[in-house]
């Protein structure tokens, strides 16, 4: 009887219709049109597709191009990141409160995949680590502006009890652009004789962005009432909170404060002996394996509780960090950069599903959007302090502080939901 009066109250349990097929609701409690719910969100994905096809053309060259074009050093490397990231973060709740007040989801997505042209230009043109600075604000901010928005259109399109599986389908679609646009870069350099023409690759990432733009226009967005005017009142947004919403937000900012941008898993191989063509197979692996398990952990999720997911994530995650402070040889790099995959398919999507269940409907942007901006300003003290400890402690230090504050991570998440309603936590 205490069980069934924790299921009635807990905000995790979102009653869904036993007759789910027949009346699948959101996490808003809105009527779903499954066939157009799942053409939007595969559309989405091939949005990310093409978008991450673009980006990761160019993001595992940008470390060795600030390397071995400017003199860069790993902090530096660290530092570029760091502002990037944390700069265009905080533009992530503002747009996700846009998008709730305006319900002009569609249209800020655009606006924020559209940037990727411009970042790619700024790269190409930039002649001083400085221009690629400005080059990935740019691009973070783009980031900044969509994902909020384009998150809330997948929640939307998808049933309730399906959301891990819709953020999973879409996380797929996303990493296998990822895989895509690496492979691209690694054929055009082995048909330059290992020669990096990292101009030519930033140049060719422009198609793949033009067909994302394309294909995310026709996306159908639902119309929806303008919400009545009001501020973005942070303290009142947060005060309307679930106690466990907001714990495990604080969690996530404590996490990524150990999780450094992922140059540094490029530098580490590059560190040990790795030439540039084969530290872009071991990105592409780790995407690889991304794209593949993410669709299914993402429906796992929704079946064994998305708890289970992201402990067992955040697990492997300390697991990969512990590795990468000691490895060595190629066989060892090659499985930790696999299990870095099985890391990113069991939390990415997750965690967005898990935001998107608990937070209000009508604050829904605003809190997938706080999430976004409270992982990106991580990445600046993240990014710098990794830089730091790899110049003047060892280039194992930065891997070892992520490592414990991942596994400290795990266990704040198992706490957290320990009374949670399993199939929804």
């Amino acid at each position: 009887m205490e069980d069934e009066e924790n299921r009635m109250t807990d905000p995790d349990c979102i009653a869904v219709p036993q007759d789910n097929e027949a009346h699948p609701e959101n996490g808003q409690g809105q009527k779903v049109d499954e066939k157009r719910g799942l053409h939007n969100i595969v559309l989405l994905g091939m949005t990310s597709l093409f978008a991450d096809m673009s980006t990761e053309m160019v993001y595992p060259l940008i470390p060795l191009y600030l390397v071995s074009a400017f003199g860069a050093t790993p902090a530096l490397v660290g530092v570029i990141e760091g502002i990037a990231e944390s700069l265009a973060s905080l533009l992530k709740v503002v747009s996700g409160h846009i998008s709730d007040r305006y319900k002009n989801k569609k249209a800020l997505t655009i606006v924020g995949y559209s940037t990727a042209l411009i970042y790619k230009i700024a790269l190409i043109i930039s002649t001083s680590w400085v221009g690629v600075l400005f080059a990935r604000v740019i691009d973070r901010f783009g980031k900044g502006v969509r994902v909020a928005p384009r998150d809330v259109l997948v929640s939307e399109n998808a049933a309730a009890a399906k959301q891990g599986a819709a953020f999973g389908l879409h996380k797929a679609l996303d990493m296998a652009g990822s895989a895509a646009g690496i492979l691209i870069a690694f054929l055009i350099m082995r048909a330059t004789g290992g020669v990096v023409a990292y101009k030519e690759i930033f140049f060719y990432s422009m198609i793949p962005a033009v067909l994302g733009v394309l294909v995310l226009s026709m996306v159908r967005e639902k119309k929806q009432r303008r919400e009545p005017k009001r501020k973005l009142e942070v303290r009142a947004a947060w005060g309307a909170l679930d106690t466990r919403l907001k714990l495990f937000l604080i969690t996530a900012f404590a996490f990524n404060l150990g999780n450094s941008s992922n140059t540094f898993l490029l530098l580490r191989a590059y560190d040990v002996g790795f030439d540039a063509v084969n530290v872009i197979l071991l990105y592409l692996l780790y995407n690889v394996v991304s794209s593949l398990l993410a669709l299914p952990l993402g429906k796992l999720s929704d079946r064994a509780g998305k708890k289970r997911l992201l402990v067992s994530g955040y697990a492997v995650f300390s697991v990969v960090y512990l590795g990468f402070a000691f490895a060595k040889s190629g066989l060892a790099f090659a499985l930790l950069f696999a299990l870095y995959g099985v890391y990113t398919a069991a939390t990415a999507g997750v965690e967005r599903a898990l935001i998107a269940r608990l937070a209000p409907a009508e604050h829904k942007g605003a809190v997938l959007g706080l999430h976004g901006m409270l992982t990106g300003i991580a990445l600046l003290p993240a990014s710098v302090v990794a830089g730091l400890l790899w110049d003047n402690v060892s280039a194992s230090a930065p891997f070892l502080l992520g490592s414990v504050l991942s596994f400290a991570a795990a266990v704040s998440i198992a706490l957290i939901f320990r009374h949670g309603c399993e199939n929804a936590a």
